[in-house]
């Protein structure tokens, strides 16, 4: 995989600007994809895990589920995250 990366950054150096837009709009695209497809597999009351401010794992749970966001509140604080669906981790389903 890292081959592939390396691949492209090295395609990314040779491109004018229009290109690297066309790239930056692909990149959009994929993110977006991923977010959706994340969200679609997550229901209310699922346990999932991400990083936080501050580099800090935080784990809760599935309060809301938009299309391409979760609303999560925090096992330990009880706080809230808007968290986009992509960034986190499932950890058990329907807690």
């Amino acid at each position: 995989m890292s081959n592939l990366v390396t691949l492209t950054v090295e395609h990314i150096y040779k491109m004018d600007n229009d290109q690297l837009n066309q790239v930056v709009e692909a990149i959009k695209l994929k993110r977006n994809h991923i977010a959706k497809q994340m969200a679609r597999s997550v229901i209310v009351g699922d346990i999932v895990s991400f990083v936080g401010r501050g580099n800090q794992r935080v784990q809760g749970k599935v309060l809301k589920v938009n299309p391409k966001t979760l609303v999560v509140q925090d096992t330990q604080t009880q706080a809230r995250w808007k968290v986009t669906a992509s960034l986190v981790t499932p950890m058990t389903v329907g807690a």
